[in-house]
């Protein structure tokens, strides 16, 4: 077999050192980049021989892994932070992964070719900055899969080799390309062929190699700048890759968790209701946090508020759970001390771990509007405001333990008064645990209370009363809250 030695297709004139390479947009060249790799590497003439094993498969320079490289962020919406080698995708429970700019190290190019008389002259490439690139040589796919460790970037294939299996057959002529692909599917690949074979090449292209080279029209110059290339250009297909199959997953989770939201069932009530939720989680639609409110057959308001104890993703579909449980539990009849013992049941039967526990606020309001049962299930007491008198707290002192501390509890019902015209707040605890100002001092129920009260007074009532509510507890908390925050509003007009 002749001796490679390199040369391209059409060379544009940025490759062939007749023009400057334009600058990526918010980051270097590639030119600068790869010439950057090089200063890490400089105490760093480790030999081949060294590292014969080397890793696993799965963290190589090629996917942009390394020990020394610092990874940049991309965020969901898909706005890369620099240059077309970097991202790092994150989304609504979803892990970060990394690809990064040009590791500061010598690249490694290993060359998969049975002509012995081959290696002598690719060892004479040279990175940018002058300083060897350091080869491999395998004379067969074996000998190759035991030289391609973590710290190699390229791979130079001779597509006249035969592919494992295949001897003697010529069904698939880039079957070897196909073996490598699978071997190796995250370095850069560029393939010798004859010159002669261009739509083979191209072809190798389109099955997922980076280039396509002449082994008979070769030089060293042109050889060096393919492999960096080809480096680059598997790291950006790389990242490309990752950001958008990062963008498809956080819209995946975003519609999920907008599908698990409440829709509340209210036709044929008088009342108006209105709601408003934060979760904890960055990024997240859902939190620990749960609410729901439907109107049975019978004319009954059933409104319920609830807290699952932390706000990550377990308790999300935790709570997720207990509202779907508690609406088929309400629509089948149940209420009071019933409803929560079989829903205490449910809470046993669903947590990951016996310390979990989750408060509730259920609140069954009559037909006529003027009077409702009230459970507390470890959980603050609503809030009532009515036309005649000042903003309150609903009675708690029959309050009961939290759903999933004590076997066998039980949860008196309350009867409360309400009157002709009113407006009852339901709410979680993140709505008052938040701070006021730098001290440790918190909002509390107190707090809480007396800023609705001249919210009221100022006019808000509904949508606009929930906002102001929330936006206030944020900024006395100097910041986002890191609990998950539920507010729910129901209101009765009096008719005149």
């Amino acid at each position: 077999m002749p001796v490679p030695v390199p040369r391209q297709r059409a060379i544009p004139a940025v490759e062939s050192g007749q023009a400057q390479a334009a600058p990526t947009a918010g980051g270097p060249s590639e030119e600068e980049t790869v010439r950057n790799e090089a200063t890490k590497a400089e105490n760093r003439t480790t030999h081949d021989d060294d590292n014969p094993r080397g890793t696993a498969l799965d963290a190589t320079p090629a996917d942009g892994v390394h020990p020394e490289v610092a990874t940049t962020g991309v965020n969901t919406t898909g706005a890369s932070t620099t240059g077309v080698s970097t991202a790092v995708v994150n989304t609504t429970g979803v892990s970060t992964t990394g690809v990064a700019t040009a590791a500061h190290t010598t690249l490694t190019l290993l060359l998969i070719e049975d002509d012995p008389t081959a290696a002598p002259i690719v060892h004479d490439l040279l990175d940018a900055d002058g300083r060897p690139i350091r080869v491999r040589t395998a004379r067969n796919l074996t000998e190759a899969e035991r030289l391609l460790t973590h710290d190699v970037h390229c791979i130079l294939l001779d597509l006249a080799l035969p592919a494992p299996g295949r001897a003697g057959e010529s069904d698939d002529e880039l079957a070897v390309l196909r073996h490598v692909l699978r071997l190796a599917p995250r370095h850069a690949v560029l393939a010798l062929t004859a010159s002669g074979d261009a739509g083979r090449g191209a072809e190798a292209v389109r099955v997922g190699a980076q280039d396509y080279l002449y082994k008979d029209e070769l030089d060293g110059r042109l050889l060096s700048r393919a492999i960096r290339y080809a480096v680059e250009r598997k790291r950006s297909d790389t990242a490309e890759r990752r950001l958008a199959e990062g963008k498809l997953r956080a819209q995946e989770n975003a519609r999920l968790e907008r599908g698990l939201l409440p829709t509340p069932l209210l036709e044929g009530s008088p009342l108006r209701f209105a709601a408003r939720y934060r979760p904890g989680r960055s990024r997240a639609l859902l939190g620990g946090d749960f609410y729901d409110i439907v109107r049975t057959p019978d004319g009954t308001v059933h409104a319920m508020i609830g807290d699952v104890c932390g706000h990550g993703p377990d308790e999300a579909a935790l709570g997720v759970e207990l509202r779907i449980a508690w609406r088929a539990l309400t629509l089948a009849g149940l209420c009071g001390d019933e409803l929560l013992n079989t829903l205490q049941q449910v809470l046993e039967h669903e947590r990951d771990d016996d310390e979990i526990f989750a408060t509730l606020c259920t609140v069954d309001i009559a037909p006529d509007g003027r009077r409702a049962g009230l459970c507390l299930a470890g959980h603050p007491a609503p809030l009532i405001a009515r036309p005649d008198r000042p903003a309150r707290l609903l009675p708690y002192e029959n309050n009961g333990p939290a759903l999933g501390l004590l076997p066998g509890a039980r949860w008196p019902r309350m009867q409360v008064e309400l009157g002709a015209e009113w407006s009852l707040m339901l709410y979680t605890d993140g709505l008052i645990e938040g701070r006021i100002g730098e001290g440790r001092e918190r909002l509390g129920q107190d707090g809480m209370v007396e800023m609705i009260r001249r919210q009221l007074s100022e006019g808000l009532s509904g949508e606009a009363l929930l906002r102001a509510a929330v936006n206030e507890v944020r900024e006395l908390n100097g910041g986002e809250l890191t609990d998950d925050v539920a507010v729910v509003l129901l209101d009765r007009v009096a008719t005149r």
